[in-house]
């Protein structure tokens, strides 16, 4: 009979979910070979009578089906584990739908599939000695699986789904049809396209990656079975979301950590990274810190070495199993559908572009989430970054400011990604992203530190005029006078950099430089020629003309609040030399 088919191909599929979810060295991609293998065994699931699905339709709905659906088509047009769909034209409003049917006795064939599996898995993990609780792992995808059985839930999901995500550029979400819907018969809108998988659009590769941070890290909400018969490209280029039976949550608290665990990650922050682990649920809170730092920089370091925009999961777990073995890592229940999720996405984005990396490709969202986000903890995690031992790291700033340029799906520049963005575009975006409130934090540090540079300029201007003005005098000359400090020669090498930034060109300098422990007070005596390039930079025509062009284009409330700021600068420089001042009297 064919439910024995659908018990073996339905156990053989939970028993691989499960599996890649735990199988931490392949957590990288699922090869494009495993996709088409996967997607014939879907396939070729054997549909049920369709007698016995109309007969389910009416005694669901309560009508003849002829009095629902003008029309409908006589076999089924896909089967799935869970049931097969039909294509109709419903009657009152003429709206081509597909109907969705469960298969008879589907529910008591998983529970014995899931009550065989969770044995195994109590199993495997007192035979393995494993960490993660295997069961529980079980348990969430039994919760997620029978939730899917409720197709009421499901049609309630894809209206949720719709509402946060159907606004989204090029992004479809079937209507559903709630009112032709039961547990047991889904109603919702037909359509109509080829599988992501099988044609070569990178723009909706990008424009799912986008809809998954969305999905994961914006609301939370996110489609948890996103395989390839579940993504479709219409037939006027978009992404089509389908089946939204399987659904996650993922929680404000942990968003947060994970993104974090990225910004670190990237940032080669290990010792944050560790913590990020125990607030992720990865680590318990008992975990030797030093230790788990030390390994994670020895596992991670040259992973994150190639660069944000060529990092792999498989570059990052690679060598990973022995140090979460080691250190009594645990895989949380909810991280195995994240990280399924996450997985399957990238492989279907390999089938396009072997090079892909969903990692680079997502965090620019990353990127322009920490920097706008009102979140208290992401403020202080970005607070954190950018000062390191109370110093202003630019080049963190500048790394995460450039990054978020990238965070874009328009489909001109998406296809074009070799043409360089030039300086007047990054200016207006830097100054569009700074002067709206959700800068609001990013320019209060970009015054404060624009401020302590100038004060520091106004220190070298001095020295420069006293060391010309003593110059000509007998031995005095052979003395050297100097106010500035190691603080004032950072600051006057910041605000160089700042000014670089603003005008739309990045520094030359090594962006990672110094995040190997290096002090950023060691530096040489080379503040004149800072001074210097400042004063350069402050007074080429040439480069300003282009931000006083960009001026104009900015909105009404951006140019107001960008002519507010020369005060607030002002104020901001009187009462730091002021404090100086007083306190160079007075200690």
């Amino acid at each position: 009979m064919d439910y024995a088919v659908e018990c073996y191909g339905y156990a053989s599929f939970l028993a691989r979910s499960v599996w890649s979810s735990l199988e931490h060295s392949n957590l990288d991609l699922i090869p494009p070979s495993y996709l088409d293998e996967l997607s014939l065994l879907q396939d070729r699931i054997s549909p049920f009578s369709t007698e016995v699905a109309f007969n389910t339709i009416e005694q669901e709905l309560g009508l003849p089906i002829d009095e629902i659906f003008s029309e409908i088509s006589p076999e089924p047009i896909a089967a799935a584990s869970l049931g097969q769909v039909y294509q109709a034209r419903l009657r009152r409003s003429g709206e081509v739908v597909a109907v969705k049917v469960q298969r008879p006795g589907v529910q008591a064939a998983i529970s014995l599939d899931i009550l065989i599996l969770r044995f195994l898995a109590g199993l495997l993990r007192r035979a393995g000695k494993l960490n993660t609780d295997l069961q529980a792992v079980v348990d969430e995808w039994a919760s997620s699986l029978f939730r899917e059985m409720d197709y009421i839930k499901e049609a309630n999901n894809g209206l949720r789904f719709r509402q946060l995500y159907g606004g989204l550029p090029d992004v479809l979400v079937p209507k559903m049809f709630v009112e032709h819907s039961t547990r047991k018969v889904l109603v919702m809108e037909w359509v109509e396209g080829e599988k992501l998988s099988e044609v070569k659009d990178l723009y909706l590769v990008e424009v799912g990656v986008y809809c998954s941070f969305n999905q994961l890290l914006e609301y939370g909400f996110y489609h948890a079975d996103p395989h390839p018969g579940n993504l479709l490209r219409t037939y006027d280029g978009k992404l089509a979301y389908l089946d939204f039976g399987m659904m996650g949550e993922f929680k404000q608290e942990l968003r947060d950590g994970f993104i974090e665990a990225c910004l670190h990650l990237v940032n080669r922050d290990f010792d944050a990274l560790a913590k990020d682990f125990v607030t992720l649920g990865l680590l318990p809170p008992t975990a030797d810190k030093e230790a788990v730092t030390k390994a994670l920089t020895g596992v991670f370091q040259d992973a994150v070495a190639k660069g944000v925009r060529n990092i792999s999961f498989g570059d990052l777990l690679g060598n990973l199993g022995t140090t979460m073995y080691k250190f009594k890592f645990q895989i949380p229940s909810y991280f195995s559908l994240v990280i399924r999720s996450l997985a399957v996405l990238e492989g279907i984005a390999i089938s396009s572009n072997p090079d892909y990396k969903v990692l680079g490709s997502t965090y620019p969202w990353i990127a322009r989430k920490v920097l706008s986000d009102s979140s208290p903890q992401l403020k202080s995690s970005l607070q954190n970054l950018l000062y390191e031992e109370g110093v202003f790291r630019i080049d963190r700033l500048e790394s995460l400011l450039m990054e978020s340029l990238r965070a874009r799906t328009e489909k001109a520049l998406v296809r074009k990604p070799a043409e360089e963005t030039n300086s007047r575009v990054v200016v207006k975006q830097v100054l569009s992203f700074t002067l709206t409130e959700k800068g609001a934090f990013v320019r209060d540090i970009l015054l404060q530190e624009i401020a302590k540079g100038l004060d520091a300029l106004g220190i070298a201007t001095l020295d420069s005029i006293t060391s010309t003005a003593t110059a000509s005098i007998p031995f005095i000359s052979f003395f050297s006078f100097s106010s500035m400090t190691d603080e004032d020669k950072v600051n006057l090498r910041t605000l160089h950099r700042l000014m670089l930034l603003v005008s739309g060109h990045q520094s030359t300098e090594n962006t990672d430089k110094g995040l190997g422990g290096v002090s950023p007070y060691k530096s040489q005596n080379v503040y004149p020629e800072e001074s210097s390039l400042v004063f350069n930079q402050l007074a080429s025509v040439q480069e300003i003309l282009p931000i006083l062009s960009v001026i104009s284009e900015l909105p009404p409330e951006s140019q107001q609040q960008l002519f507010s700021l020369p005060a607030d600068l002002a104020g901001r420089l009187i009462s730091r030399v002021t404090a100086r001042t007083i306190r160079r009297m007075f200690l």
